[in-house]
């Protein structure tokens, strides 16, 4: 099953440094936001498990609630826990049931997402979460590139520029890459047709879309992923081009390297099965649950 493939997956050159540094003064204001996400979701790390049993029960609204034996589950905000469908239903209950003696919060990607669009603790509009989405563009991992030295300049053209070409032609878009620290520039045609088909993503999707986008420092990746024309491996490896080079030039802490990569193909997967649960295609969700 496609919901079990995703639960399962569950020193960079100076140019770059300077570029990254650069970039943040861009984004300031995108990242206060993306820190009170984090404290919001980071609030209780860790809690012993007080129940028995998890279940599922669909409500006169056609919603579906999780059941910690006979307590409902609520969000942070103190609203009554409740998504659109049971795929999601489903999903977010295996998390709760798949705890020990001690909840680890920070390993429940899919209700950390559902609390965060049940409550949406910033009080954002679909409208605004869209323009924070594209606001990637700007700084988008893939379309910043090194030139020097050659050996990683060649792998980020033999990498990343077939991404860009799928999503330019997938699209009707230009983009384009940059080794000026201001980037490319992004012609507002651009920004005006992802926008439009970011209209057609609900509010649930959007909140998961948007967790992906930070999670690789992408919108060309997350949504090469979304469309299924990236695996969740590849997308994280394609966010970590650099660092990968550097590491197989320099070495690296064994452990901390697979942790690091573990962690975030965990959050990327979890990420993308939200959008896919969260679609307003009963199509998609159908296949979901057959694949």
């Amino acid at each position: 099953m496609l919901i079990g493939k995703y639960a399962c997956i569950a020193n960079s050159c100076l140019m770059r440094t300077f570029q990254t540094q650069t970039s943040r003064s861009k984004v300031c204001l995108r990242n206060q936001h993306y820190e009170c996400v984090a404290r919001y979701s980071a609030a209780t790390a860790e809690r012993k498990r007080f129940y028995q049993d998890v279940s599922i029960s669909q409500s006169e609204g056609g919603l579906y609630e999780i059941n910690l034996d006979q307590r409902k589950l609520k969000t942070p905000g103190g609203k009554l826990f409740t998504v659109p469908n049971e795929a999601l239903a489903i999903a977010v209950a295996t998390e709760w049931d798949a705890q020990r003696d001690t909840l680890k919060f920070y390993t429940m990607h899919l209700t950390t997402l559902c609390n965060t669009a049940l409550d949406n603790p910033t009080q954002r509009s679909k409208e605004q979460m869209i323009t924070a989405a594209l606001k990637f563009l700007e700084t988008d991992t893939i379309c910043y590139r090194v030139d020097e030295p050659h050996g990683l300049v060649e792998l980020q053209k033999n990498e990343w520029d077939p991404v860009l070409q799928w999503i330019e032609k997938r699209y009707n878009v230009a983009i384009g890459s940059s080794a000026s620290i201001l980037g490319p520039e992004i012609p507002e045609a651009t920004k005006d047709n992802l926008r439009q088909h970011l209209k057609s993503y609900n509010f649930w999707s959007l909140t998961g879309l948007e967790y992906v986008i930070t999670q690789l420092k992408s919108i060309v990746l997350s949504l090469g992923m979304i469309d299924r024309h990236l695996s969740v491996e590849q997308a994280v490896l394609l966010s970590r081009l650099e660092e990968e080079y550097q590491i197989r030039r320099w070495g690296n802490v064994e452990w901390a390297h697979d942790y690091d990569m573990y962690e975030l193909r965990a959050r990327t997967a979890a990420g993308a099965l939200f959008v896919h649960l969260t679609s307003e295609s009963s199509t998609v969700k159908h296949k979901l649950l057959q694949d």
